[in-house]
């Protein structure tokens, strides 16, 4: 996985204010604010904490019951702030829709077009993503032929063909084998210099090797917000967890939970 070409730092590109999100009776989120500016961001938390809610919010596939959600300088509440969010939004959810009849050439450049880049330079543009995600050797193999880590990297492929200032990821590592995740890491790191990348995971040592911050929630609240290392010094040998990272997750659910949070950044 290489790196993507350098461009202009975004501003603070998601800001969301009391944003609750309900389905039926349940409460998915409740009452979150949140920003996310340039950088790696991991999203932490139990089952059912509402990660998928809030990726899904940002992503603007879905729309919250309550709060407001600001991207790349637009309201999302307004249709052609949405049109123009999208352009320049990068979405990988935790299960992808694809056509296995095409290759990853056609399949990354359909989705270029719908990102409305310019026809002249969709070609680079997808060779760049895909070779990014260490899949150029297979651009012209049907995406039907591939792996499930494979096809997962033509996720992260379609993601990022239009080099996004606002990146979100839901599960991004599920099926990679460790060297590929570790490369993938690497490639978050570079793509993190210039974009807001938010990662929604349950693999905490992947926090912890890419991620400046994480924002952990349980029960559709924010329990902890603050850097990797902030989140590390929560726990101590005593905590339930096999290396230091966990330690600190685990300690900082359970202060959240006995009203007793210390250190977090809220």
């Amino acid at each position: 996985m290489s790196a993507p070409p350098t461009r202009a730092t975004p501003a603070a590109s998601a800001h969301i204010s009391e944003l609750t999100v309900r389905h039926r009776r349940t409460t998915a989120l409740d009452r979150v604010t949140l920003s996310f500016d340039t950088g790696v961001h991991g999203l932490l938390g139990p089952n059912g904490a509402g990660k998928t809610s809030l990726i899904r919010v940002l992503a603007t596939v879905a729309r919250p019951t309550a709060g407001a959600v600001h991207l790349l300088g637009e309201d999302t509440a307004i249709p052609k702030g949405r049109t123009k969010i999208r352009r320049k939004l990068g979405y990988l959810p935790q299960d992808f829709g694809y056509y296995p009849g095409f290759t990853v050439r056609e399949f990354v450049g359909y989705v270029a077009w719908l990102k409305e880049i310019p026809r002249h330079r969709v070609p680079a543009a997808v060779e760049r993503a895909v070779r990014q995600v260490g899949l150029a050797d297979r651009i012209d193999s049907k995406v039907r032929t591939l792996s499930g880590g494979m096809i997962r990297r033509v996720g992260i492929a379609q993601a990022i063909v239009n080099d996004p200032a606002l990146l979100l990821l839901d599960e991004p590592t599920a099926g990679l084998d460790p060297e590929q995740r570790v490369e993938f890491r690497t490639l978050l790191r570079t793509l993190g210099q210039t974009s807001a990348v938010v990662v929604c995971t349950h693999l905490v040592e992947d926090v912890a090797a890419a991620c400046g911050n994480v924002t952990l929630l349980d029960s559709g609240r924010v329990a902890f917000r603050g850097t990797t290392q902030q989140l590390t010094s929560q726990g101590d040998d005593d905590t339930d967890g096999d290396n230091p990272i966990e330690r600190g997750y685990t300690a900082a659910l359970h202060a959240h939970r006995a009203g007793t949070t210390q250190g977090a950044i809220l």
